[in-house]
């Protein structure tokens, strides 16, 4: 089986050599070359998409904005073998990926939406959450590659139903992430010890991956990227757009002080630097 892959980012090059370290052979593509030569020599690094998918049985990619998911599959369906699976891992647009299954079905292709959750940490220990959205059977296929990436494989339904499980987990964190940082800023204004108040909430009911990971990092201030404030305000805004009806206020505020906070020049910064957005306008 030969595998191609597109996309070597903080989320992609630990995937990638998850796969390799599996004994599959890969070529990779990333709009930034070097990004992709790092991988060799496990991992055939290439210049363009069409050399990298061309022989591939499957293709994945993880790249940062449905804009680019749309180019690169526009790109990827010109040159790919008629059966090819093409599997999708960004966090995306629902609406795109349903448009881009049909796309594929026309074309003698199968695509799935298998979207990402566990950040950059689950990314390296390959204990990431992936939920899948296409047909049951190609989910089943590609199976055995998913378990060597990530530890929870959830197949969601329909094309498009990976896209939409991974924004009503991002609707989770939005709220989670805003009452672990209201809960320092609180804290600190009322003179207790951050590390103290942290050891609180993570032992006891309050507790999440997002307090354990990101907890002492907003106390500390260190706002190195597991993933982007660019990359999450992305995720806020297509909630807002998929939401129709529905009023979800906790996103709607999230989305708030993450575009303030991208506007003042933390969108490559974490998504734990919102503490920011409170220590610079609330206090």
């Amino acid at each position: 089986m030969k595998i191609a892959w597109i996309g070597t980012g903080v989320m992609g090059r630990p995937m990638v050599n998850h796969l390799s370290a599996a004994g599959y052979t890969i070529t990779a593509f990333n709009r930034t070359f070097e990004k992709a030569k790092a991988l060799e020599p496990n991992v055939k690094a290439v210049e363009s998409i069409k050399e990298c998918v061309k022989d591939a049985d499957i293709i994945f990619s993880i790249v940062g904005y449905p804009s680019d998911v749309k180019e690169t599959y526009i790109e990827v369906m010109k040159h790919v073998k008629k059966g090819a699976i093409l599997v999708d891992m960004t966090t995306s647009s629902p609406t795109l990926a349903i448009e881009l299954y049909h796309e594929a079905w026309k074309l003698g292709l199968r695509m799935l939406d298998a979207p990402v959750t566990g950040g950059d940490i689950g990314a390296i220990n390959a204990t990431l959450s992936i939920m899948v959205g296409g047909d049951k059977e190609v989910f089943e296929s590609v199976l055995p590659l998913f378990k060597i990436m990530g530890k929870t494989v959830t197949y969601m339904g329909k094309a498009g139903s990976g896209m939409h499980a991974k924004l009503a987990n991002q609707t989770v964190i939005a709220g989670n992430i805003i009452g672990i940082t209201e809960a320092l800023v609180y804290a600190k204004t009322k003179g207790l010890d951050l590390e103290a108040m942290l050891g609180v909430i993570t032992g006891g009911s309050a507790n999440s991956w997002q307090a354990q990971y990101n907890g002492a990092k907003m106390i500390n201030k260190d706002y190195t990227p597991g993933f982007f404030v660019k990359h999450y305000l992305k995720d806020l805004k297509l909630v807002l757009e998929e939401k129709k009806d529905l009023k979800l206020q906790g996103v709607e505020n999230a989305c708030k002080a993450y575009q303030i906070l991208s506007d003042h020049g933390f969108s490559e910064d974490g998504t734990q630097s919102i503490i920011e957005y409170y220590l610079r306008n609330m206090m």
